[in-house]
């Protein structure tokens, strides 16, 4: 049964024939205000949040390679205004339930001389931002389309605070710079400004489908301004495509509080329902697995004395798994084709190494109730991975395998492509197309980032596409600020299978390391306290939440409790406190239980943080089970001390929270019985 209903509160349609040269509409709750206007031919947008210009005339429009330029030609051919108020329900998520609250403005804008084409905007504004999209329809005077620029503007105001990564057509896994926007020469989106009066934004796109990336550049003759930049195919083309073409929609939250911005559910609002009929087999979950001995070196993913993935390993973890509520276990580098990394066709996916027998692991598993997650590898070589699609997903289908991890490390190997280019944004939605098909879940690395698609595929489980845990094995690592970015930035576009939960911060059990990268100088630790490991749980959202360390850290380690006890999928979700870059505090109630889980953490520096407890039920009393850094805890100096204890609450109390420097705290709230 389709997990998914819409209930039409109300809808308006005001149509019009008439020329305009300018048309607004506004969100429900009148705030924010879209102005469209044709001036001197070109079509321009403008946007008001309370009454104060944001973002001044921006341009619309394309430059194609086969054809003349789609803007500075235009009139207002005719417009549609239409209003919706909807709910709906995710099949699983961060909230059970979703409103979609917009007004909507449909622009038909037509060439002013031959060859006379005509090209739809389409704007729909939230009260938590807006989305605009490009829809070329099929006409006599157009067919096929190489677009060589899309001529998108975001042309703002003021010289706004940012937080960004450089534009990058291959990685998102970059350390996060804090800017102010004139030094800004380019971003990858999600990219996130606040100003000095309490405005925060943020502008990305939703369902990227059959389209390029879209990184920001600065425009040079003009002040806080960035047009779009789409990642090109390897002849300079952005986007290969024919009429009727429709773009992912480009959108702009924008809130009055950082924690808003964390709550909004615009991307998922902007994707289109779930097309999957039958949902049951989709179902979050909790994983250890082989594959942080790796990173640390103590592992290897290749054949040898270290070798990592050997039936008796993986036998140890599914017992792991099996006695601690623990439901998956995941394995890298068991199958053949790691010594060969960088030749074509050097991994078939499927060929186990003779250590490790696939078939039994895969009833072992069952016979525990454990779900083994398949992985798959591709070393950039996705063209030979989309060959193989079937008979890939087709034997873990048979092995009863319901989720498998997709990795792309390195260069795409055919030439010339990147990985956020339309040739890699179509393999990855065939990946999870195909998958579909076999019921298996997709967690996806070195991805296209997240814009929204889980909504339609719910088998899009989660993704990396930021510098996650792995870079503190063998790198200086992430910084105790990182972290508190991320739900601001990257955690907008989705969910992000950071895998946190290490517990041995400073590597102590970690014997006979090898290094085996150049970014590790010998330094490398995790850059928290073990209580911040726990909350991020809470922080970072996936409906996949791996606990990362080696099972034997986790071994008659009290602070291990929360990990057992913690849900993955949500009944609701809220944001009780938040300033990037410095702190944030996020609470969500299970959606099988009435426990409540929360999460704090801090940068670098250390604070007390009061947080009112009205979200829990009002007619009962919880014990809070609080993970909390010990008294002298400290990410650098003392980062493993934790203090664990219990207290009674109710929905008038306040709890304050102490957070060590790096630090964090989590807490479960359960009902008294």
């Amino acid at each position: 049964m389709k997990k998914f209903f819409s209930v039409l509160l109300f809808s308006i349609v005001i149509m019009s024939c008439k020329t305009e040269n300018n048309l607004k509409i506004s969100s429900p709750n009148k705030k924010i205000e879209v102005l469209v206007e044709i001036k001197s031919g070109a079509a321009l947008y403008s946007v008001k949040f309370k009454d104060s210009v944001l973002i001044q005339p921006s341009n619309l429009g394309f430059e194609f390679k086969n054809s003349k330029p789609m803007s500075g030609n235009f009139l207002i051919d005719t417009y549609k205004i239409t209003g919706s108020n909807n709910t709906w329900t995710q099949v699983w998520g961060e909230n059970k339930t979703v409103i979609d609250n917009y007004n909507q403005l449909e622009v038909t804008l037509q060439e002013r001389v031959e060859p006379f084409r005509k090209m739809n905007v389409f704007f729909k504004v939230y009260d938590d931002g807006l989305g605009f999209r490009y829809e070329i329809p099929k006409q006599k005077n157009i067919d096929s389309l190489l677009i060589s620029e899309e001529l998108t503007e975001f042309n703002f105001t003021k010289n706004y605070t940012s937080w960004y990564t450089p534009a990058n057509f291959d990685s998102y896994e970059m350390l996060f710079k804090n800017a102010i926007l004139n030094e800004v020469e380019n971003a990858n989106t999600p990219i996130t400004f606040e100003s000095n009066n309490n405005v925060f934004i943020s502008i990305h796109e939703a369902n990227l489908t059959n389209y390029a990336d879209m990184t920001l550049l600065k425009n040079k003759n003009k002040d806080f301004s960035f047009r779009s930049n789409l990642v090109p195919w390897p002849d300079g083309v952005k986007v290969k495509t024919v009429t009727p073409m429709v773009s992912p929609w480009r959108t702009i939250q924008i809130t009055d509080s950082a924690e808003k911005l964390v709550e909004s559910n615009l991307m998922l609002n902007l994707n289109e329902p779930n097309i999957i009929e039958d949902t049951s087999w989709i179902q979050p979950m909790k994983y250890v697995g082989i594959w942080w001995g790796m990173h640390l070196g103590t592992q290897t993913w290749t054949l040898g004395e270290r070798h990592g993935a050997t039936t008796t390993e993986t036998k140890k973890y599914i017992d792991f798994a099996a006695n601690n509520n623990i439901t998956g276990v995941l394995v890298e580098g068991w199958n053949t084709g790691w010594e060969n990394w960088g030749k074509k066709g050097a991994f078939d996916f499927i060929t186990p190494y003779e250590d490790f027998n696939l078939n039994e692991i895969a009833a072992y598993a069952t016979s525990k109730n454990i779900a083994l997650i398949g992985h798959v590898e591709t070393g950039g070589d996705a063209a030979f991975f989309e060959e193989n699609l079937d008979k890939v997903f087709s034997m873990y289908h048979k092995l009863g395998v319901k989720t498998v991890k997709t990795g792309y490390a390195g260069a795409i190997q055919t030439k010339g492509q990147f990985h956020h280019g339309q040739y890699m944004v179509n393999h990855y939605r065939k990946v999870v197309e195909k998958a579909a098909k076999y019921q298996i879940m997709i967690n996806a690395h070195e991805p296209i980032k997240p814009t929204g698609i889980r909504r339609t595929y719910p088998n899009m489980m989660t993704r990396e596409g930021a510098r996650g845990m792995e870079w503190n094995a063998w790198s200086s690592g992430n910084p105790p600020e990182h972290y508190t970015i991320l739900p601001f930035t990257r955690g907008l576009a989705g969910p992000l299978d950071y895998t946190p939960g290490t517990f041995d911060i400073l590597f102590k059990n970690a014997k006979n390391r090898v290094k085996w990268n150049d970014l590790d100088d010998g330094t490398s630790r995790i850059n928290t306290t073990l209580a911040k490991q726990l909350a991020l749980f809470v922080v970072l959202y996936s409906p996949l939440q791996m606990a990362s360390d080696l099972i034997e850290n986790y071994e008659n380690q009290p602070a291990f409790k929360f990990i057992q006890d913690l849900g993955v999928d949500w009944e609701t979700s809220k944001v009780l406190n938040g300033k990037i870059g410095d702190y944030i505090t996020i609470v969500r109630k299970d959606k099988v239980s009435d426990n409540w889980f929360l999460g704090s953490i801090t940068d670098e520096n250390e604070r007390e943080l009061i947080v009112n407890l009205s979200f829990l039920d009002k007619d009962k009393t919880y014990n809070a089970e609080i993970f909390a850094d010990g008294k002298d805890a400290n990410w650098k100096t003392n980062p493993q001390e934790i203090e664990i204890f219990k207290k009674e609450v109710n929905s008038k109390s306040t709890l304050t929270i102490k957070l060590a420097s790096g630090g964090g705290q989590a807490i479960k709230f359960s009902p008294k019985k």
